[in-house]
């Protein structure tokens, strides 16, 4: 099985990169390549400050919860990053698909690969497998790759804070 550029990983790496911001251009290239993302040149300050203002667009996709403002919105971002699909040899590792142009800036690249990967996310998965923590006070976001595609939380400390909650609340309550 080759490995699917646009798959579970730059969706995950959106998340990380929103949960966690990067503090240097040099943190964003490892990150990415951490993530198995290939860049075409090493970021700079300029592709991390043009990537942390895509992310904050992208976050008002994940925020979305009605189906069709976030298609929409999503629409929006891959009209503007990605590109006709092409096939590309380009490392000699395999022919692949890639959904940007040869030579864009390494910002435009990891937009496009958030982007198309969000939508491959979505579309493979279901509308609903991204989204913001129930947690009350938390702010981190989720991509939702459960089996049962029920998640709510960021994290299991936050599932289970919340159950411990709720638990408190109800012997209060009784």
């Amino acid at each position: 099985m080759h490995y699917n550029h646009y798959g579970r990983e730059p969706v995950q790496l959106g998340v990380d990169l929103l949960n966690e911001p990067c503090g240097s251009a040099a943190e964003l290239g490892r990150r990415c390549a951490a993530a198995g993302l290939v860049l075409s040149q090493a970021p700079t300050d300029d592709d991390l400050a043009s990537v942390t203002a895509f992310l904050a667009r992208w976050r008002r996709v994940v925020a979305c919860a009605d189906r069709t403002e976030r298609a929409a919105m999503l629409n929006v971002l891959l009209a503007e990053y990605a590109s006709a699909p092409r096939l590309t040899d380009h490392a000699g590792d395999g022919w692949h698909l890639h959904f940007r142009d040869p030579g864009v800036p390494t910002d435009r690249q990891v937009a496009a690969l958030i982007a198309v990967g969000t939508a491959l996310h979505l579309t493979g998965l279901g509308m609903d497998r991204l989204g913001e923590c129930a947690a009350e006070g938390c702010a981190r976001v989720y991509a939702d790759t459960s089996r049962n595609g029920r998640q709510r939380f960021c994290s299991p400390a936050c599932a289970n804070r919340s159950a411990v909650r709720r638990h408190r609340a109800g012997r209060v309550a009784g």
